[in-house]
């Protein structure tokens, strides 16, 4: 009789480790913010959501620091899009996009536009649609615009970005490519890519008590703008802006978790 129940539990914890072997992991992919790098700020997110059993692709965006925005937004969007159907080819069952900083707001971008399960915004900054980018980044903008419509849109030629932590910096890009990441009413405008997210695809908005003042400001009323999801909803981590990552990724793997189990 003892010999029986130890095959019974022995064969019950086979199926059980088959079963847990056979659910489909969730994918995400990970963008840094401006002027970072995968090894950044959200490497140890990206790192733990590895370890943790996630499908991770953590990629250098145009913005990093070494590729000075040397694609459109378009061809943007093909990257990460290339990077989904990678990690679904691996076996991932859903897919989520996480981006902190810029890539906060192109990870809204690219929820609104393309198919994921999820998407998680972590101190999205970076908002071209606001008083601040409009009034600094305004004469790169114009010099830009006049450059596409003399046919010079593909010769590089140098422009202004800024960063809240930064202030403002020369870069280097093509007038077409740096035109769509900075037209005001375009891709990074950060309420229009609020609102483009469709109600039937939940946000994770990562608010840190210790960002931007600008961003604290404002994140109420970013947050507001959303579709109204059961599992939409904003975490406040105590944390500053370049942290947000690492200080949330318990909650964010709790989230996705959640989604997931949908």
């Amino acid at each position: 009789m003892k010999l029986f129940v130890k095959l019974f539990a022995v064969a019950a914890l086979g199926v059980s480790l088959h079963a847990q072997g056979d659910t489909p992991k969730a994918g995400v992919v990970v963008m840094h913010g401006k002027g970072g790098s995968p090894s950044m700020h959200v490497s140890e997110l990206a790192a733990s959501l590895e370890r943790d059993g996630f499908l991770v692709a953590n990629l250098d965006m145009p913005w990093s620091g070494q590729r000075n925005y040397d694609v459109d937004v378009a061809t943007a969007e093909n990257e990460v899009e290339a990077a989904l159907t990678a990690l679904r080819q691996k076996g991932a069952g859903k897919v989520f996009v996480a981006g902190h900083s810029q890539g906060g707001v192109f990870a809204l971008y690219f929820g609104g536009r393309h198919r994921v399960d999820g998407v998680v915004a972590i101190a999205p900054g970076g908002n071209v649609g606001n008083a601040t980018f409009r009034e600094t980044l305004g004469p790169s903008v114009e010099q830009a615009r006049n450059l596409v419509a003399e046919g010079k849109g593909q010769e590089k030629a140098r422009f202004s970005d800024y960063e809240s932590g930064k202030g403002t910096f020369a870069v280097t890009s093509t007038p077409a490519a740096y035109l769509s990441w900075f037209e005001p009413e375009g891709a990074m405008n950060q309420a229009l890519a609020m609102r483009s997210i469709k109600a039937d695809t939940p946000v994770l908005y990562v608010a840190p008590t210790g960002d931007y003042p600008a961003l604290v400001r404002v994140k109420q009323e970013m947050f507001g703008m959303l579709a109204k999801h059961p599992l939409t909803r904003m975490v406040e981590p105590a944390s500053s802006h370049l942290n947000a990552p690492s200080a949330s990724v318990q909650e964010i793997e709790r989230w996705i978790n959640s989604v997931s189990q949908q």
